[in-house]
Protein backbone atom coordinates (compact mmCIF):
# COMPACT_ATOMS: atom_id res chain seq x y z
CA UNK A 1 0.00 0.00 0.00
CA UNK A 2 2.03 3.46 -0.93
CA UNK A 3 1.31 6.33 1.30
CA UNK A 4 -1.20 7.86 -1.32
CA UNK A 5 -3.44 5.41 -0.30
CA UNK A 6 -2.73 4.99 3.26
CA UNK A 7 -3.62 8.54 3.77
CA UNK A 8 -6.85 7.81 1.86
CA UNK A 9 -8.27 4.94 4.23
CA UNK A 10 -7.01 7.35 7.11
CA UNK A 11 -9.66 9.87 5.78
CA UNK A 12 -12.53 7.74 4.73
CA UNK A 13 -11.84 6.85 8.76
CA UNK A 14 -11.70 9.75 10.30
CA UNK A 15 -14.88 11.04 8.52
CA UNK A 16 -16.84 7.69 9.07
CA UNK A 17 -16.57 8.77 12.48
CA UNK A 18 -16.30 12.32 12.70
CA UNK A 19 -19.98 12.37 14.42
CA UNK A 20 -19.25 9.95 17.13
CA UNK A 21 -16.34 11.46 18.66
CA UNK A 22 -17.94 12.21 21.95
CA UNK A 23 -15.82 10.62 25.13
CA UNK A 24 -14.97 7.35 22.93
CA UNK A 25 -11.85 6.64 21.08
CA UNK A 26 -13.03 5.21 18.16
CA UNK A 27 -9.71 4.93 16.49
CA UNK A 28 -8.44 2.61 18.87
CA UNK A 29 -11.24 0.44 18.76
CA UNK A 30 -11.05 0.55 15.18
CA UNK A 31 -7.63 -1.07 15.53
CA UNK A 32 -8.11 -3.31 18.24
CA UNK A 33 -11.18 -4.74 15.91
CA UNK A 34 -9.09 -5.28 13.26
CA UNK A 35 -6.45 -6.95 15.79
CA UNK A 36 -8.87 -9.48 16.79
CA UNK A 37 -10.26 -10.27 13.66
CA UNK A 38 -7.00 -11.01 12.59
CA UNK A 39 -6.09 -13.10 15.37
CA UNK A 40 -9.67 -15.09 15.34
CA UNK A 41 -9.01 -15.48 11.25
CA UNK A 42 -5.06 -16.81 12.02
CA UNK A 43 -6.46 -18.95 14.44
CA UNK A 44 -7.84 -21.32 12.19
CA UNK A 45 -4.71 -21.64 10.10
CA UNK A 46 -2.81 -21.99 12.49
CA UNK A 47 -5.05 -24.64 14.25
CA UNK A 48 -4.35 -26.81 10.56
CA UNK A 49 -1.03 -26.31 10.39
CA UNK A 50 0.12 -27.29 13.56
CA UNK A 51 -2.29 -30.57 13.71
CA UNK A 52 -0.62 -31.34 10.33
CA UNK A 53 2.47 -32.41 12.79
CA UNK A 54 -0.43 -35.11 13.67
CA UNK A 55 -1.28 -38.26 11.80
CA UNK A 56 -4.69 -37.83 11.91
CA UNK A 57 -7.29 -35.94 14.54
CA UNK A 58 -8.81 -39.01 15.67
CA UNK A 59 -5.27 -40.84 16.18
CA UNK A 60 -4.15 -38.10 18.23
CA UNK A 61 -6.68 -35.86 19.38
CA UNK A 62 -4.57 -34.60 22.40
CA UNK A 63 -1.72 -32.73 20.09
CA UNK A 64 -4.49 -31.23 17.83
CA UNK A 65 -6.23 -30.09 21.18
CA UNK A 66 -2.92 -28.63 22.56
CA UNK A 67 -2.85 -26.77 19.27
CA UNK A 68 -6.39 -25.09 19.71
CA UNK A 69 -5.28 -24.46 23.81
CA UNK A 70 -2.09 -22.76 23.61
CA UNK A 71 -3.27 -20.51 20.33
CA UNK A 72 -6.71 -19.28 22.12
CA UNK A 73 -4.72 -18.78 25.49
CA UNK A 74 -1.91 -16.74 23.79
CA UNK A 75 -4.81 -14.48 22.07
CA UNK A 76 -7.08 -13.97 24.91
CA UNK A 77 -4.15 -12.78 26.41
CA UNK A 78 -3.59 -9.77 23.90
CA UNK A 79 -7.71 -9.09 24.13
CA UNK A 80 -6.98 -9.17 28.18
CA UNK A 81 -4.42 -6.69 27.75
CA UNK A 82 -5.97 -4.08 25.69
CA UNK A 83 -8.49 -3.21 28.54
CA UNK A 84 -5.55 -2.69 31.15
CA UNK A 85 -5.24 1.10 31.32
CA UNK A 86 -8.89 1.74 31.69
CA UNK A 87 -8.81 -0.92 34.33
CA UNK A 88 -5.93 0.68 35.86
CA UNK A 89 -7.80 4.29 35.51
CA UNK A 90 -10.42 3.15 36.95
CA UNK A 91 -9.00 1.32 40.35
CA UNK A 92 -6.92 4.35 40.77
CA UNK A 93 -9.98 6.53 40.80
CA UNK A 94 -11.75 3.49 43.42
CA UNK A 95 -11.68 4.51 47.27
CA UNK A 96 -9.46 7.70 46.82
CA UNK A 97 -12.39 10.10 47.60
CA UNK A 98 -10.92 12.33 50.81
CA UNK A 99 -7.33 11.95 49.49
CA UNK A 100 -5.14 14.33 47.95
CA UNK A 101 -5.38 14.71 44.33
CA UNK A 102 -3.14 13.25 41.93
CA UNK A 103 -0.47 15.81 41.44
CA UNK A 104 -0.14 16.25 45.36
CA UNK A 105 0.21 12.71 46.20
CA UNK A 106 3.66 12.58 47.32
CA UNK A 107 4.32 10.16 49.68
CA UNK A 108 8.11 9.66 50.68
CA UNK A 109 9.85 6.85 49.00
CA UNK A 110 12.78 4.41 49.54
CA UNK A 111 15.15 2.84 46.87
CA UNK A 112 16.71 -0.14 48.00
CA UNK A 113 19.11 -1.86 46.14
CA UNK A 114 20.61 -5.05 47.14
CA UNK A 115 24.14 -5.42 45.17
CA UNK A 116 27.42 -7.88 44.79
CA UNK A 117 30.08 -7.67 42.65
CA UNK A 118 28.70 -4.82 40.90
CA UNK A 119 31.49 -1.86 40.60
CA UNK A 120 30.73 -1.06 37.17
CA UNK A 121 26.67 -0.29 37.32
CA UNK A 122 25.89 0.42 40.64
CA UNK A 123 27.64 4.18 40.64
CA UNK A 124 25.09 4.65 37.40
CA UNK A 125 22.14 3.47 39.55
CA UNK A 126 22.27 5.04 42.82
CA UNK A 127 23.09 8.65 40.45
CA UNK A 128 19.56 8.22 38.75
CA UNK A 129 17.81 7.56 42.22
CA UNK A 130 19.11 11.33 43.21
CA UNK A 131 17.48 12.31 39.58
CA UNK A 132 14.04 11.41 39.78
CA UNK A 133 11.56 14.58 39.21
CA UNK A 134 10.08 14.31 43.32
CA UNK A 135 10.67 16.43 46.38
CA UNK A 136 14.37 15.69 47.43
CA UNK A 137 13.18 15.45 51.38
CA UNK A 138 11.14 12.42 50.51
CA UNK A 139 13.55 10.44 48.67
CA UNK A 140 15.82 7.57 50.52
CA UNK A 141 18.47 5.68 49.25
CA UNK A 142 19.53 2.20 50.75
CA UNK A 143 22.34 0.03 49.19
CA UNK A 144 23.17 -3.37 50.80
CA UNK A 145 26.33 -3.89 49.99
CA UNK A 146 26.00 -8.24 50.21
CA UNK A 147 29.47 -9.30 50.50
CA UNK A 148 31.49 -7.63 47.34
CA UNK A 149 34.73 -8.54 46.80
CA UNK A 150 35.43 -5.87 43.93
CA UNK A 151 35.82 -2.17 43.88
CA UNK A 152 31.52 -1.73 44.87
CA UNK A 153 32.55 -0.69 48.47
CA UNK A 154 34.73 1.88 47.71
CA UNK A 155 32.17 2.72 45.11
CA UNK A 156 29.56 3.57 47.45
CA UNK A 157 31.75 5.42 49.89
CA UNK A 158 32.78 7.89 47.30
CA UNK A 159 28.94 8.55 46.16
CA UNK A 160 28.36 8.92 49.97
CA UNK A 161 30.67 12.39 49.93
CA UNK A 162 28.13 13.84 46.72
CA UNK A 163 25.06 12.26 48.70
CA UNK A 164 25.14 11.89 52.58
CA UNK A 165 21.50 10.96 52.98
CA UNK A 166 22.90 8.08 51.00
CA UNK A 167 22.83 5.03 53.18
CA UNK A 168 24.75 1.80 53.03
CA UNK A 169 24.21 -1.30 54.87
CA UNK A 170 27.86 -2.98 54.23
CA UNK A 171 27.95 -7.52 55.11
CA UNK A 172 31.33 -8.51 54.82
CA UNK A 173 29.44 -12.07 53.99
CA UNK A 174 26.92 -12.85 51.02
CA UNK A 175 23.82 -13.40 52.96
CA UNK A 176 21.30 -13.45 49.29
CA UNK A 177 19.20 -10.55 47.71
CA UNK A 178 16.21 -11.59 49.45
CA UNK A 179 17.62 -10.80 52.93
CA UNK A 180 18.94 -7.60 50.85
CA UNK A 181 15.97 -6.83 49.88
CA UNK A 182 14.17 -7.20 53.93
CA UNK A 183 16.97 -5.38 54.93
CA UNK A 184 16.03 -2.13 53.12
CA UNK A 185 12.34 -2.56 54.41
CA UNK A 186 13.00 -2.87 58.00
CA UNK A 187 15.37 0.07 58.37
CA UNK A 188 13.37 3.04 56.09
CA UNK A 189 10.57 4.40 57.54
CA UNK A 190 9.50 5.53 53.86
CA UNK A 191 5.66 4.25 52.86
CA UNK A 192 6.22 3.44 49.44
CA UNK A 193 9.59 1.17 48.91
CA UNK A 194 11.38 0.58 45.71
CA UNK A 195 13.47 -2.12 45.21
CA UNK A 196 15.49 -1.63 42.19
CA UNK A 197 18.59 -4.49 40.50
CA UNK A 198 22.09 -2.85 40.96
CA UNK A 199 22.43 -2.98 37.24
CA UNK A 200 18.79 -0.86 36.73
CA UNK A 201 17.57 2.85 37.15
CA UNK A 202 14.20 4.42 36.71
CA UNK A 203 13.48 7.01 33.87
CA UNK A 204 13.89 10.20 36.19
CA UNK A 205 10.56 11.86 34.12
CA UNK A 206 8.51 8.80 34.99
CA UNK A 207 8.74 8.19 38.01
CA UNK A 208 5.60 9.72 39.60
CA UNK A 209 3.74 7.09 37.12
CA UNK A 210 5.11 4.73 39.31
CA UNK A 211 3.31 5.99 42.55
CA UNK A 212 0.23 7.49 41.19
CA UNK A 213 -1.17 3.83 41.97
CA UNK A 214 -0.65 3.61 45.47
CA UNK A 215 -3.30 6.01 45.71
CA UNK A 216 -5.72 3.65 45.81
CA UNK A 217 -5.09 2.00 49.28
CA UNK A 218 -5.90 -1.83 48.06
CA UNK A 219 -2.85 -1.76 45.87
CA UNK A 220 0.07 -3.30 47.48
CA UNK A 221 2.89 -3.41 44.42
CA UNK A 222 2.97 -1.69 41.14
CA UNK A 223 5.26 -2.88 38.19
CA UNK A 224 7.52 -0.44 36.08
CA UNK A 225 8.07 -1.61 32.20
CA UNK A 226 11.38 -3.13 32.04
CA UNK A 227 13.41 -1.52 28.61
CA UNK A 228 17.00 -3.13 28.20
CA UNK A 229 19.75 -0.21 28.29
CA UNK A 230 22.09 -2.70 26.18
CA UNK A 231 19.20 -3.24 23.35
CA UNK A 232 21.87 -2.68 20.35
CA UNK A 233 24.79 -4.53 21.81
CA UNK A 234 24.03 -7.18 19.38
CA UNK A 235 21.35 -9.63 18.47
CA UNK A 236 20.88 -11.76 21.40
CA UNK A 237 19.66 -8.34 23.29
CA UNK A 238 17.78 -7.29 20.24
CA UNK A 239 15.84 -10.52 20.89
CA UNK A 240 15.60 -10.01 24.30
CA UNK A 241 14.31 -6.17 24.27
CA UNK A 242 11.47 -7.61 21.77
CA UNK A 243 10.73 -10.18 24.47
CA UNK A 244 11.01 -7.61 26.95
CA UNK A 245 8.34 -5.31 25.56
CA UNK A 246 5.83 -8.48 24.50
CA UNK A 247 6.44 -9.21 28.54
CA UNK A 248 5.62 -6.16 29.96
CA UNK A 249 3.14 -4.40 28.08
CA UNK A 250 1.30 -7.71 26.52
CA UNK A 251 1.54 -10.61 28.86
CA UNK A 252 1.83 -8.20 32.57
CA UNK A 253 -0.67 -5.58 31.40
CA UNK A 254 -2.99 -8.53 30.53
CA UNK A 255 -2.57 -9.69 34.33
CA UNK A 256 -3.05 -6.04 36.04
CA UNK A 257 -6.19 -5.88 34.08
CA UNK A 258 -7.57 -8.39 36.71
CA UNK A 259 -5.34 -6.84 39.75
CA UNK A 260 -3.32 -9.83 40.08
CA UNK A 261 0.33 -9.30 38.52
CA UNK A 262 2.00 -12.55 39.36
CA UNK A 263 5.50 -11.32 38.90
CA UNK A 264 6.07 -7.99 39.64
CA UNK A 265 9.88 -7.53 37.80
CA UNK A 266 13.03 -7.14 39.83
CA UNK A 267 14.57 -4.91 37.93
CA UNK A 268 12.27 -2.08 39.51
CA UNK A 269 8.89 -2.46 41.48
CA UNK A 270 7.11 -0.46 44.16
CA UNK A 271 5.69 -1.89 47.09
CA UNK A 272 3.42 -0.63 49.88
CA UNK A 273 5.20 -1.05 53.24
CA UNK A 274 2.47 -1.81 55.36
CA UNK A 275 1.16 -4.33 53.28
CA UNK A 276 4.80 -6.32 53.04
CA UNK A 277 6.13 -6.29 56.48
CA UNK A 278 3.38 -9.10 57.54
CA UNK A 279 4.15 -11.35 55.11
CA UNK A 280 7.97 -10.51 55.25
CA UNK A 281 9.29 -13.36 57.59
CA UNK A 282 7.06 -15.85 55.17
CA UNK A 283 8.90 -14.51 52.88
CA UNK A 284 12.07 -14.69 53.95
CA UNK A 285 11.95 -18.16 55.62
CA UNK A 286 10.24 -19.84 52.22
CA UNK A 287 11.89 -23.33 51.27
CA UNK A 288 11.04 -25.95 49.17
CA UNK A 289 12.05 -29.90 49.71
CA UNK A 290 13.99 -28.98 52.43
CA UNK A 291 15.96 -26.05 51.35
CA UNK A 292 15.82 -22.53 51.38
CA UNK A 293 15.13 -20.76 48.23
CA UNK A 294 17.12 -18.58 46.91
CA UNK A 295 16.04 -17.06 43.97
CA UNK A 296 12.57 -15.89 42.56
CA UNK A 297 12.73 -12.94 45.33
CA UNK A 298 10.33 -10.70 43.02
CA UNK A 299 7.63 -13.80 42.30
CA UNK A 300 7.71 -15.24 45.53
CA UNK A 301 6.86 -11.56 47.14
CA UNK A 302 4.40 -11.06 44.74
CA UNK A 303 2.66 -13.99 45.65
CA UNK A 304 2.75 -13.79 49.47
CA UNK A 305 0.78 -10.25 48.71
CA UNK A 306 -1.45 -12.08 46.95
CA UNK A 307 -2.25 -14.75 49.22
CA UNK A 308 -3.08 -12.34 51.62
CA UNK A 309 -5.69 -10.98 49.36
CA UNK A 310 -3.51 -7.58 48.05
CA UNK A 311 -3.59 -6.26 44.77
CA UNK A 312 -0.64 -5.66 42.36
CA UNK A 313 -0.60 -3.91 39.03
CA UNK A 314 1.44 -2.79 35.97
CA UNK A 315 1.93 0.22 34.24
CA UNK A 316 3.49 0.86 30.99
CA UNK A 317 3.76 4.88 31.88
CA UNK A 318 6.72 4.37 34.39
CA UNK A 319 10.10 3.29 32.40
CA UNK A 320 12.85 1.26 34.00
CA UNK A 321 16.16 0.35 31.93
CA UNK A 322 17.94 -2.73 33.46
CA UNK A 323 20.95 -4.81 31.59
CA UNK A 324 20.11 -7.84 29.82
CA UNK A 325 22.58 -11.44 28.93
CA UNK A 326 24.80 -10.17 26.14
CA UNK A 327 26.55 -13.85 25.87
CA UNK A 328 24.49 -16.80 25.23
CA UNK A 329 25.76 -19.12 28.30
CA UNK A 330 24.66 -16.25 30.78
CA UNK A 331 21.65 -16.12 29.03
CA UNK A 332 21.15 -19.75 29.76
CA UNK A 333 22.01 -19.21 33.48
CA UNK A 334 19.35 -16.77 34.01
CA UNK A 335 17.07 -18.51 31.97
CA UNK A 336 17.73 -21.79 34.61
CA UNK A 337 17.42 -19.72 37.69
CA UNK A 338 13.68 -18.34 36.20
CA UNK A 339 12.33 -21.51 35.64
CA UNK A 340 13.43 -23.04 39.05
CA UNK A 341 11.77 -19.84 40.53
CA UNK A 342 8.53 -20.46 37.87
CA UNK A 343 8.34 -24.26 39.14
CA UNK A 344 8.39 -23.84 42.76
CA UNK A 345 6.22 -20.61 42.84
CA UNK A 346 3.52 -21.89 40.60
CA UNK A 347 3.11 -24.70 43.04
CA UNK A 348 2.96 -22.44 45.70
CA UNK A 349 0.54 -20.01 44.49
CA UNK A 350 -1.66 -22.66 43.00
CA UNK A 351 -2.38 -23.80 46.36
CA UNK A 352 -4.15 -20.34 46.92
CA UNK A 353 -4.99 -18.80 44.23
CA UNK A 354 -8.37 -20.67 43.54
CA UNK A 355 -9.80 -19.48 46.47
CA UNK A 356 -8.56 -15.61 46.06
CA UNK A 357 -9.22 -15.22 42.69
CA UNK A 358 -11.05 -18.05 41.38
CA UNK A 359 -11.95 -17.13 37.52
CA UNK A 360 -8.21 -16.04 37.04
CA UNK A 361 -7.07 -19.35 38.67
CA UNK A 362 -9.44 -20.88 36.27
CA UNK A 363 -9.40 -19.25 32.93
CA UNK A 364 -5.30 -17.83 33.38
CA UNK A 365 -3.13 -18.99 35.85
CA UNK A 366 -3.63 -22.90 35.90
CA UNK A 367 -3.73 -22.79 32.07
CA UNK A 368 -0.37 -20.92 31.89
CA UNK A 369 1.11 -23.33 34.32
CA UNK A 370 -0.38 -26.54 32.33
CA UNK A 371 1.04 -25.07 28.76
CA UNK A 372 4.26 -24.42 30.86
CA UNK A 373 4.55 -28.00 31.74
CA UNK A 374 3.32 -29.63 28.42
CA UNK A 375 5.24 -27.16 26.06
CA UNK A 376 8.62 -28.89 26.36
CA UNK A 377 6.48 -32.34 25.73
CA UNK A 378 5.38 -31.28 22.97
CA UNK A 379 7.94 -29.66 21.73
CA UNK A 380 10.09 -32.75 21.50
CA UNK A 381 7.30 -34.83 20.07
CA UNK A 382 7.04 -32.61 17.04
CA UNK A 383 10.83 -32.06 16.67
CA UNK A 384 12.03 -35.08 17.44
CA UNK A 385 10.25 -37.91 17.96
CA UNK A 386 7.68 -37.06 14.92
CA UNK A 387 10.74 -36.68 12.62
CA UNK A 388 12.64 -39.91 13.93
CA UNK A 389 9.85 -42.17 13.51
CA UNK A 390 7.55 -41.22 10.81
CA UNK A 391 10.21 -39.45 8.50
CA UNK A 392 8.02 -36.06 8.78
CA UNK A 393 9.94 -32.44 8.97
CA UNK A 394 8.67 -30.19 11.43
CA UNK A 395 7.69 -27.28 9.23
CA UNK A 396 4.19 -26.74 10.09
CA UNK A 397 4.85 -27.00 13.75
CA UNK A 398 7.42 -24.53 12.93
CA UNK A 399 5.22 -22.65 10.58
CA UNK A 400 2.32 -22.87 13.23
CA UNK A 401 4.78 -21.08 16.22
CA UNK A 402 5.68 -17.78 13.48
CA UNK A 403 1.96 -17.67 12.76
CA UNK A 404 1.16 -17.18 16.85
CA UNK A 405 4.29 -14.79 16.76
CA UNK A 406 2.69 -13.11 14.15
CA UNK A 407 -0.12 -12.10 16.15
CA UNK A 408 1.63 -10.96 18.97
CA UNK A 409 3.97 -8.80 16.09
CA UNK A 410 0.48 -6.73 15.12
CA UNK A 411 -0.72 -5.84 19.04
CA UNK A 412 3.27 -5.12 19.20
CA UNK A 413 3.15 -2.51 16.37
CA UNK A 414 -0.22 -1.02 17.61
CA UNK A 415 1.02 -0.62 20.78
CA UNK A 416 4.29 1.47 19.44
CA UNK A 417 4.60 1.59 15.83
CA UNK A 418 8.17 3.39 16.14
CA UNK A 419 9.76 0.36 18.22
CA UNK A 420 12.42 -1.08 15.99
CA UNK A 421 12.97 -4.49 17.55
CA UNK A 422 9.62 -6.48 16.96
CA UNK A 423 11.15 -8.24 13.78
CA UNK A 424 13.22 -10.07 16.57
CA UNK A 425 10.09 -11.12 18.44
CA UNK A 426 10.33 -13.95 15.54
CA UNK A 427 14.43 -14.94 15.90
CA UNK A 428 12.93 -15.16 19.86
CA UNK A 429 10.20 -17.19 18.97
CA UNK A 430 12.62 -19.59 17.32
CA UNK A 431 15.28 -19.25 19.70
CA UNK A 432 12.73 -20.55 23.03
CA UNK A 433 10.95 -23.30 20.32
CA UNK A 434 14.59 -24.87 19.86
CA UNK A 435 16.43 -24.18 22.83
CA UNK A 436 14.52 -22.17 26.08
CA UNK A 437 11.52 -24.70 26.17
CA UNK A 438 13.45 -27.82 27.06
CA UNK A 439 15.23 -25.53 30.36
CA UNK A 440 12.24 -26.11 32.32
CA UNK A 441 12.96 -30.11 32.22
CA UNK A 442 16.73 -29.21 33.03
CA UNK A 443 15.77 -26.94 35.80
CA UNK A 444 13.50 -29.96 37.28
CA UNK A 445 16.57 -31.90 36.98
CA UNK A 446 18.79 -29.50 39.27
CA UNK A 447 15.78 -27.63 41.22
CA UNK A 448 18.16 -28.59 44.65
CA UNK A 449 20.81 -26.57 43.44
CA UNK A 450 20.49 -23.65 45.18
CA UNK A 451 23.17 -21.91 43.01
CA UNK A 452 22.91 -18.34 41.85
CA UNK A 453 23.94 -18.55 38.72
CA UNK A 454 25.37 -15.31 38.68
CA UNK A 455 26.18 -12.91 35.33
Amino acid sequence: MNTSQSETIEQVYNQSFAGYQSGINWRDIFYQSAIVLSGGALIFLIILLKSKTSVEFQVEPYFFSYAIFVTTFLLSRIITSMFYKSSLKTLVAENSSGQAQLDDYEPKVAFVIPCKNEEQDIGDSVIQCYKIKYPKDKIEVIVVNDGSTDRTMLILRELQKYYPTLTVIDWPENQGKRWGMAAGFQVSDAEIIIQLDSDSSLDPDSFQELIAPFKNPEISAVCAHGIPKNADKNILTKMQTAYYFMSFRILKAAESTFNTVFCCSGCCSAYRKSDVMPVIYSWLGESFLGLPVTWGDDRALTSHLLKAGKKTVYTSDAIAYTIVPERWKILLRQQLRWKKSWIINSIFTSRFITKKQPFVAFFYYLPLVIISFLTPIMTFRALIFIPFTKGTLPLYHIAGVLLITAIMVIYYKYLDAKNKYWPYLFLWSLVNLFVLSFVIVWAAVRIQDRGWGTR
